[in-house]
């Protein structure tokens, strides 16, 4: 069964309402929990590409990443889950896991439900919500990961 009906939520999805790049984020979040996503990126074999400016590189350890100088380039971590669906994670901070989705990529049932087992995957590894916040409006999840219902979850109108 679905964790989300897109007849139910699509207005979360609308880039119109929510902008382009939705802002997904875990709080509370440590090197270990980065590291923990790089290995399950590893483990579930999804295709991925780490850069740092534009410069292609091998994926680091987390601890490498996020031990850089405080005045580096903010690396990133492309992952796609399916081949349509593009995940792309900041090491802005060791406390907060980021990245962004595009809402384009979000359409219709069939990537909702990729978008909430991607979301499902990360939550249960790291054992913390995976919220949704609308492009550079965070503190205003609309949706998210919740760890004791153990799926995704409407919680709040966009």
């Amino acid at each position: 069964m679905a964790d989300l009906l897109w007849d139910e939520v699509s207005s979360c999805f609308d880039p119109d309402v929510m902008g382009s790049l939705a802002d997904m984020r875990v709080l509370g979040a440590s090197v270990q929990d980065w590291e923990a996503v790089l290995d399950l990126v590893a483990e579930k074999g999804w295709k991925c590409q780490y850069s740092d400016g534009e410069t292609v590189l091998r994926l680091p350890r987390a601890e490498a990443v996020l031990g850089r100088p405080a005045d580096a380039e903010c690396p990133n971590l492309r992952v796609w889950p399916t081949a349509d669906v593009l995940a792309i994670f900041r090491f802005c901070a060791d406390d907060e896991v980021d990245f962004d989705v595009d809402l384009r990529e979000l359409q219709g049932q069939d990537r909702l439900d990729v978008f909430c087992g991607f979301l499902r995957e990360i939550g249960r590894r790291l054992n913390k919500p995976v919220l949704m916040d609308p492009e550079g409006h965070d503190g205003h999840p609309v949706l998210g990961f919740d760890v004791e219902a153990d799926r995704v979850v409407l919680l709040a109108a966009p």
